[in-house]
Order: structure tokens, then sequence, then C-alpha cells
């Protein structure tokens, strides 16, 4: 090792020795190339299996040879169709626009900013982990415990309109953090792996969750259901564009932890020891750090940020906790993260591709028929083409440059 890890802001010229290198630029602009074009390969393949889902397609395929562009046409008005519906219920529907209501107008970029918001914090928890050399992979379980925590003080507590909303905000973090806590303290103490520790605590906090619902004054009379009781109005996250839409300030909340994720990697001094510990902990530990705090820091941040996912479920989009308020959450989370290459613009960016996808794929399937299991294989297959740039760059003949994502995150994402 050339030169020792200094915190920078303590010394700034010793920063110079972890700065980017002088192809950073090249590989940023090839990565942001390999990105979009995996998206279109995505879709390609996504409007193929559009086509082979398609009822007509299939008819006309039985007699292809004598009637070739039968089968053409209908594969052809089935893509167009569901890529549009995709369109419409993500962005813009001009059937529902034709009322002249907002809810008419803005309701198909409501439905995505609804579904992107916990994305996007669930992402920020995953990558903030990514960027300390642990994988996140409890986000699940953190959202879980978020939910429980700010649903309980919602429904619970009786307290003026602000202070009960804030009360709630930071109940569902603390439980979030305390989940994620767990894991960074088993590590840092044990060295127990994190991947086996928070897949663990996804099953304790689904079952926990799960005991609660059975139980009286969590569970909602006249009890005969798994359900809880309905939050406050008081602990409700307010709406943006008033009732009819169902955006909410949650969107504000996850839009300001991408600013503190941004703040605390690139301006602060803890980001900067947990990124240097990501990069390279035994370097780290020769230059004082302590790793095993590092990785107790990150995860209660990390948690902190998935509670605020679940904070944003349970006081924004539902009133009541069920067993499935974290609705995929936790997972999804760690394809954003790989999506926004664990930088908290990409990944906001990429909580609001994915809830584009959620919000169109329901229309796409209500209008059209197709499966909306579709959606979820072109994210998969997004992930899968950015993860591995090499198949990109093969199919369109790039020239090779930088490293791949998975090279990334085993360095942690450092710089």
């Amino acid at each position: 090792m050339s030169a020792p890890l200094t915190d920078p802001a303590a010394t700034p010229q010793a920063a110079a020795p972890v700065a980017p290198d002088a192809g950073k630029g090249r590989f940023a602009a090839n990565s942001v190339v390999v990105t979009l074009l995996a998206f279109v390969v995505a879709l390609v393949i996504g409007a193929i299996l559009i086509a082979i889902a398609d009822p007509a397609t299939q008819d006309a395929s039985k007699y292809f040879f004598q009637y070739p562009w039968d089968t053409f046409t209908d594969a052809g008005k089935a893509i167009g169709n569901g890529y549009l519906a995709l369109f419409e219920g993500a962005i813009f529907n001009p059937n529902t626009a034709s009322n002249g209501t907002l809810a008419g107008y803005l309701g198909p970029i409501s439905e995505t900013l609804v579904n992107a918001t916990p994305l996007i914090l669930g992402g920020l928890s995953v990558g903030l982990a990514f960027r300390a050399g642990l994988f996140n992979i409890g986000g699940q379980g953190q959202v879980v415990m978020g939910a429980v925590f700010a649903g309980y003080v919602g429904f619970h507590w009786h307290m003026p309109v602000v202070i009960h909303l804030v009360a709630a905000v930071v109940a569902g973090a603390i439980g979030g953090a305390l989940w994620g806590g767990i894991a960074g303290f088993l590590k840092a103490r044990t060295g127990a792996h994190e991947v086996i520790t928070t897949i663990m605590l996804n099953y304790v906090a689904i079952y926990l969750l799960g005991y609660l619902l059975s139980v009286k004054g969590f569970q909602a009379p006249p009890y005969g259901q798994a359900i809880s009781n309905t939050v406050e109005h008081n602990a409700t996250l307010p709406p943006l564009l008033g009732d009819s839409l169902r955006v909410h300030s949650g969107l504000i909340l996850a839009l300001l932890a991408a600013v503190f994720v941004w703040w605390l990697l690139s301006r602060s001094t803890l980001g900067f020891r947990l990124k240097a510990v990501g990069a390279n902990q035994f370097a780290a530990r020769t230059a004082g750090m302590s790793v095993e705090r590092s990785y107790l820091t990150v995860m209660l941040i990390a948690g902190a940020l998935a509670g605020l996912a679940g904070v944003t479920q349970i006081l924004g989009t539902n009133t009541q906790i069920t067993g499935d308020i974290d609705a995929g959450i936790g997972f999804d989370a760690i394809t954003v993260a790989l999506l926004g290459r664990a930088n908290p613009g990409g990944m906001v960016l990429a909580g609001l591709l994915f809830g584009a996808l959620h919000a169109g794929g329901t229309q796409m399937q209500s209008s059209t028929g197709t499966p909306i299991d579709l959606v979820q294989v072109i994210q998969s297959l997004i992930v899968l083409f950015i993860a591995a740039p090499a198949v990109i760059r093969a199919i369109f003949r790039l020239r090779t440059s930088g490293e791949g994502v998975g090279q990334q995150l085993a360095k942690g994402w450092n710089g």
C-alpha cells in the first residue's frame, strides 16, 4: 500500500490517494450506456414474451407457414397495446384525462410515485450497506418492524397532529434501526455473515408480525381477521396533491433521505470511513479505523432507512397493518440498489423506474390481460443485464472498460 487511508476532515491533502482515477469518467459514461442498453434489451425480450402469451398470436401461429403475416400482425398489436397500457398506467392516460379533473391527469403519475417512495428508501438502505461492504438482505424484516413500530404509535398513542406524525415516523425509523442493528452487532462482535443473519431476521420479523396480528390491543376488533387497528388520522402522512390522489408526503421523506445519504457518503467523515471499510477493511483497520464500529453504524442507518419504507407503507399508503405490509419492498430494494449502482441519485431514478413498472403493470394486466408477472420478468432482466455488462457489450460489440457491477459490489462501490 503506497499511502495509508486518512480522514479527509483532519488532513484534506490525504484524500488524494483514494481519489477517483483518470479513467473513471469514461467508465461512468460507459456504465450509463450499458444501463440504457440493458433496459432496451429487457424491453425487447419482454415484447417477445408478451407476443408469446397473447392468445390471438398463439392462434395465428398455428397456420404461420400459410399466412405468416397474421402472426406478426397480432404479435405487433399485442406488444403495442401492452406497452401502451404500461405507459398509460405509469405516466399519462388520455382516457382518464378526458374528464378534466386533476386525478384524471395526474392519476398515473401519482401511482408511480406512490410505488416508488418505499422502493427509494429501501434501495438507499441496501445501497448504503453495499458501500460499506455489507449485503443487507434483511430489508423485508426491517420494513416490517418499521411498520410495526410506526403503526403501534399511530393507533395507540393520542397526540396533537404534527407531534403524533413525527413520533410515529421516528418510531418506525427506530424499529428498522434496531432490526438492522442486530445484524450489525452480530457481524461486529462474532463475525456472523450479514447475509445469513439478515435473512433469518426476516423470518423472525414475519412470524412476530403474525403473532402480533393475533394479539388483542394490536389486532383490530372484532378479532376475527389478521389485521391491526387503524392508524389515527393525526399520524398519517398528508397527501401532496389532494385526497383524490394517493401520492403522499412520504415522497418528500424519501427524497430527503436520498439527500442525507448523498451528504453522508460524499461530505462527511463517517461516510469516508464507511467507504474506506467497504473498499478494504484491512487497509482501513491499519489506518486506525474501527471496522466493527463501522459495521454496526452502517447497519443501524440502513435499518432506519428500511424502517422509513415501512413508515410510508403504514402511514401513507395503508392505515392498517396486514401480513403482507412489506409488499416485497425488501427484495425489490436490492434490484433498485443494483440498478442505481449504490449511488443516491441513481437509486432515486431506479426507484422511479420500478415504481412506474409496478403502476403500469397493473394497468397492462387490466387493459390487455397480459400477466403482471411479465413486468417482474422485465425488471429481473434489467438487473440481470446490468449485473452482467459483458453480455450487453458482446451483443452491441462495445469496448470493455472499467469493472462490472459484481466487482464493484465486492469492493463496496468505493469512490
